[in-house]
């Protein structure tokens, strides 16, 4: 089977970045490995939101995603392999195939750094290393894309969060061919 994007990771980055891309009719995989950091964290500063726990802001993240049809499996992503149709990730378990890639990998550049992807030194603090990536999430290989954390954004939720949501816009519009918005409208 073959997916539109896969995405690596399901925090607030991967699951951002699967609401968009399945909202807008990509076939959309996410690996997760139950890592996040996020899952320990107490957030009050995430607007819209008065104070949550990490993880029900994770599994909040996760069901909006799959409300759209983002399909999750847990794993580690262990291989990154570009091929003549995209690329092949594969985790202990099994082999998947997709167009784009977008890592969500939070602390961990290992998958990025074995597939070949330029890192480069950490800005935030406690992070040694992240994906050398564009503005737009573009990295090294063609295809794929970085977000959140990995990409050197800090690691506050609601600012990693919305790094995923600018890499699936920017995932959609190449794969569409035209630049993607989407903005749903109150009904009366």
């Amino acid at each position: 089977m073959s997916y539109d994007v896969i995405i690596i990771g399901a925090g607030p980055t991967g699951a951002s970045a699967a609401l968009f891309t399945s909202k807008a009719g990509k076939k959309t995989l996410v690996i997760d490995n139950e890592q996040s950091v996020t899952k320990r964290a107490w957030i009050e500063n995430h607007y819209g939101v008065e104070a949550i726990g990490g993880p029900d802001l994770v599994e909040i993240g996760k069901k909006q995603a799959a409300k759209f049809g983002t399909e999750f499996v847990h794993g580690k992503a262990t291989q990154l392999v570009k091929n003549e149709d995209g690329f092949e990730i594969t985790t202990e378990n099994d082999t998947y195939i997709g167009k784009h890639v977008i890592l969500a990998t939070g602390l961990s550049v290992e998958l990025a750094e074995a597939a070949g992807i330029a890192t480069k030194e950490g800005t935030e603090p406690r992070i040694k290393s992240i994906v050398d990536c564009d503005a737009q999430g573009n990295t090294s290989l063609k295809g794929v894309w970085a977000a959140g954390t990995t990409a050197g954004v800090s690691m506050h939720t609601i600012i990693t969060a919305g790094d995923g949501a600018k890499v699936a816009i920017n995932v959609i519009s190449e794969l569409n061919g035209a630049r993607y918005v989407d903005h749903d409208v109150l009904k009366a």
